[in-house]
């Protein structure tokens, strides 16, 4: 078993996954193309709705099984991000896949029957496990958004038919929604009343996505991915400057403690303990490392006079006993 330290973080970059929702229009697309290196898997064939300048490498599966047999480490070598666009058509094309798999996946109708939901489900989840953990790729997953009614209030939710929308959320970094505000587009990684999200890393819940026009870079998830992974490596200096801080104050209670030999070296090991600034779990270490050496030296504390004594002994405790 390879155990790894939290320092190690810090000279590794971790890749992202993010689902992004939104309205049609609302330039989804775009932003995830804005992603390091890109290859976008535009099963919505939309690919032309992109202003040209922002296009980038793309394939048009017509079936899962030409998608599994294009995702490849040699074929992307080139790519450090897989742009599913959109996911809501993914899963459809899952969905003929599962049903050409075995009759049990689908009904008359055409729709999926539950073990078939579980079936695409349990696939999303692998194809996400290979560009992610197989293929070392971010992955970006876009969705369309629908308007529902819950509790007499508006909200948003995700594009997607059937149980499989209680599986996509789950491998993800970071989920948002992508909304109009005013003339400015907001994207919203926190929960909300009228969105789930998913937002981590230190990154700013809500965050304002840049107007582009031909001469404007679109970069916005390059930079975000960039600001986690430094915020990560800043947490991972934090943890180890913490770690460090930890072990010398353990030194020196260490020796604080293997000071107390008698009554006196005692009293004055309690008040040297008295004035350690504590880190983490330092306080509580201390004071059951206190506590072992008291009975390894036969002492306890009186607290009617605040002071130390020997334990008396089982014989001596048994003739009180008998003389009370």
């Amino acid at each position: 078993m390879a155990i790894k330290q939290p320092y190690e973080l810090m000279t590794i970059d971790k890749k992202i996954r993010i689902l992004i929702a939104g309205f049609p229009g609302i330039c989804k697309t775009t932003l995830g193309l804005s992603a390091p290196k890109p290859l976008l898997i535009d099963t919505d064939r939309g690919i032309d709705r992109v202003m040209a300048v922002h296009r980038k490498p793309f394939i048009q599966p017509d079936s899962y099984e030409e998608l599994l047999r294009d995702l490849t480490v040699e074929n992307l070598t080139d790519f450090e991000t897989l742009v599913f666009d959109t996911g809501g058509q993914l899963l459809k094309l899952m969905a003929e896949w599962a049903k050409r798999a075995s009759p049990a996946n689908g009904q008359k109708d055409g729709t999926l029957t539950k073990k078939g939901y579980g079936v695409i489900g349990k696939g999303f989840e692998n194809l996400m496990n290979k560009a992610y953990y197989q293929l070392n790729k971010n992955v970006v997953v876009i969705f369309h958004a629908k308007e529902v009614t819950e509790d007499e209030k508006t909200k948003l939710r995700i594009l997607v038919e059937g149980q499989t929308k209680d599986t996509v959320y789950q491998p993800m970094d970071l989920a948002g929604f992508i909304d109009m505000q005013g003339n400015r587009r907001i994207v919203e990684f926190g929960n909300t009343e009228r969105h789930f999200g998913k937002c981590c890393h230190g990154i700013s819940p809500k965050m304002e996505i840049p107007q582009l026009n031909e001469d404007t870079p679109n970069d916005f998830l390059t930079n975000l991915f960039r600001q986690i992974n430094e915020n990560i490596r800043k947490e991972a200096e934090l943890c180890e400057r913490s770690n460090a801080e930890y072990s010398a104050v353990m030194a020196v209670i260490t020796k604080i403690i293997d000071s107390m030999t008698d009554i006196k070296t005692v009293k004055k090991a309690a008040e040297n303990l008295k004035n350690i600034n504590h880190v983490k779990t330092s306080l509580t270490e201390s004071q059951l490392l206190f506590r072992k050496k008291l009975d390894e030296l036969n002492l306890k504390y009186n607290k009617e006079t605040g002071d130390y004594n020997v334990k008396p002994s089982k014989t001596e405790t048994a003739d009180n006993s008998q003389s009370a």
